[in-house]
């Protein structure tokens, strides 16, 4: 079986993470779109438009699959997948906008652990740990987790293998962290959050999204919020995620965009490669583009544009060098493709 996964019609509204990648690498719940896919049927999984062959099933990118759903969603052809669930298709998401990453993130979390331990063991947790509700708890080979409050009676804890999470932690499912990331000491997380793999994260966190590489190490809060890939909060950096009238809150995601109401909660929408000086304190309902340098005395705009350096514009290769060096604190590179990709995007001043 083949299965294209197209985002012509979604990506525009899910910016600023599809300008750095495709809509089914987008990370919602504990695994991406893409992932789920993987998981849930033996077959190939298309992106690209030169490899739309062999009349593969055509399914919207930003359309969540789970083990309830994906047979509706494939169509006539389910039946070539030899699974054989439950199918509801009245619990199909559809990711129609950024802030859907943390809005779906409850219900996303509870069917990628469904999906991932239904045929697995979880290794025992460690006796100097307090747990509520041991059964739905499932720790990765290799994942560290000493002296911590994991509850699970709101939700399901799923701890990826080689993650640590660090003694003092307290964390109120649902609640995800992915392979080779860390939750620093004495962190406060309440469910829905999703710590993607290598990053890392500590302070204050509820209902929030980290894609991958990011970090958020230090005290301060992060809530109803998404972070892209190789971002980094400094120290005591925290975002409003209610307004102080309780009114609706409203995203821009581009300058000629108008505003669109997601809600009476909704925090940071953060860009791939961006990063934020210490103590930045983000409004609520704000977006940061792509690979941009916050810092100074007064609020970030509540729209930043991609290549922001303060008030000024990014230098691309100033941007490219400062990516490399930050991605080498974590034994990596910036790769050629990561390159071309920005030098686009720079080029097309969004």
């Amino acid at each position: 079986m083949k299965i294209f996964l197209d985002d012509s019609h979604c990506r525009e509204q899910l910016f600023p993470f599809t300008h750095t990648r495709h809509t089914a690498d987008i990370r919602i719940g504990i695994l991406t779109i893409r992932e789920k896919w993987q998981k849930l049927i033996a077959g190939s999984i298309y992106t690209l438009t030169e490899d739309k062959t062999d009349n593969p099933i055509i399914i919207t990118a930003n359309t969540i699959p789970t083990l309830h759903n994906f047979k509706t969603l494939l169509g006539e052809k389910a039946a070539s997948t030899g699974l054989t669930v439950n199918n509801d298709a009245s619990a199909i998401k559809i990711a129609e906008y950024p802030w859907h990453i943390f809005q779906f993130n409850d219900w996303a979390i509870r069917q990628d652990f469904e999906l991932l331990t239904k045929y697995k063991i979880s290794r025992p947790v460690s006796e100097t740990n307090t747990c509520i509700n041991e059964s739905n708890i499932f720790i990765g080979e290799d994942a560290i987790v000493e002296h911590c409050i994991l509850n699970a009676s709101t939700g399901p804890v799923y701890i990826g293998r080689n993650a640590t999470v660090m003694e003092g932690c307290m964390i109120r499912g649902p609640f995800s962290i992915a392979e080779g990331a860390t939750l620093k000491m004495g962190s406060k997380v309440y469910g829905a959050t999703t710590i993607g793999p290598y990053c890392v994260a500590g302070g204050e966190i509820k209902n929030s999204v980290m894609f991958g590489y990011s970090n958020k190490a230090h005290d301060g809060y992060l809530g109803d919020s998404v972070l892209g890939e190789w971002c980094n909060l400094g120290a005591g950096t925290s975002n409003s995620n209610v307004k102080n009238t309780a009114a609706e809150v409203k995203y821009k995601t581009g300058h000629a965009m108008e505003a669109i109401v997601a809600g009476n909660k909704g925090g940071l929408l953060m860009g791939d490669y961006s990063r934020a000086a210490i103590n930045t304190s983000f409004n609520t309902g704000t977006v940061v583009g792509v690979c941009c340098n916050i810092f100074g005395r007064q609020f970030p705009e509540k729209y930043i544009a991609n290549f922001s350096w303060g008030d000024e514009r990014y230098k691309l290769e100033k941007a490219i060098r400062d990516i490399d060096n930050w991605k080498k604190m974590k034994g990596l590179a910036i790769t050629e493709k990561e390159t071309t990709l920005l030098e686009q995007l720079y080029k097309s001043n969004f």
